[in-house]
């Protein structure tokens, strides 16, 4: 038996890890709007977020749609007067 090569390709994707007031963290990824899951560690973060990642590009491709790319993310902690 011959086995397809199923070519697949690899996308690069920041993502945004926040420790919530629960102590659990909050993942945002911002090329990809609505994209939001949870972890209770950063380890279960990690493995969450991968896979939200791979169902929402999935399902970008099956309905024929355009994978968002990631346009330059900065991120600064600023200290403000008030």
């Amino acid at each position: 038996m011959i086995k397809k090569s199923i070519k697949q390709k690899v996308y690069n994707f920041t993502a945004i890890f926040e420790l919530n007031e629960g102590g659990s963290y909050t993942i945002t990824v911002p090329a990809l709007p609505g994209l939001v899951t949870e972890g209770k560690n950063l380890e279960d973060a990690h493995l969450m977020v991968e896979d939200a990642i791979h169902c929402y590009v999935a399902g970008l491709i099956k309905a024929k749609e355009r994978v968002p790319l990631e346009r330059e993310i900065a991120q600064l902690r600023l200290a403000v007067k008030v």
